[in-house]
């Protein structure tokens, strides 16, 4: 009994011992996070103003007699990483229906009353086949939005450039560009 109870205290004493000399294992590691930034600048999906149209429909008098408003929410969604501007052109000089023509200068294209979350500089735009700009200076942001107002006045409406047309639907494409500065 004398042998287990020594056993039994030796075994106590080496695992108290032992516990005492072992000390927890402290261990590193370290790792490089990079981040790698690019300058980007895009006009994202969910723009109305990608493959969608606008539509104006002169059925009565009143109709060529009055301003006409076609309001699109959404029509930008631009994303960039720098300050940028916002340019619109037509595709051409004139809206097209064969070989009859309206010249593009009768609409006006301007942000909405409600303009969205782009800031920068807003301006009216009579559409031409030149390069004109919409929003300067516009803060750099992601999925900063623009909703436009396009705009044919009455004077434009009432007068030759669309009086005595010959009816149909004329068409012309419109060209959104955002910039980066």
């Amino acid at each position: 009994m004398k042998k287990q109870i020594a056993i039994a205290a030796l075994t106590i004493g080496a695992f108290v011992l032992g516990t005492n000399t072992i000390q927890a294992q402290n261990t590193t590691a370290t790792t490089t996070v990079n981040i790698t930034l690019n300058d980007v600048i895009s006009i994202d999906a969910g723009s109305t103003a990608i493959g969608n149209t606008v539509d104006f429909n002169y059925a009565t008098a009143a109709d060529y007699n009055s301003d006409q408003t076609v309001t699109k929410a959404n029509s930008l969604k631009v994303t960039s990483t720098k300050n940028f501007n916002v340019k619109v052109k037509a595709g051409g000089a004139n809206f097209m229906n064969g070989t009859s023509t309206i010249p593009v200068n009768v609409l006006t294209i301007k942000a909405a009353a409600a303009a969205g979350t782009m800031g920068g500089t807003k301006n009216a735009v009579v559409l031409s086949a030149a390069d004109q700009t919409l929003v300067a200076n516009a803060p750099l942001g992601s999925a900063l939005t623009l909703n436009l107002d396009y705009t044919i006045p009455a004077a434009k409406s009432s007068s030759s450039d669309i009086l005595g047309k010959p009816a149909g639907t004329y068409t012309q494409t419109v060209t959104y560009t955002a910039t980066a500065l």
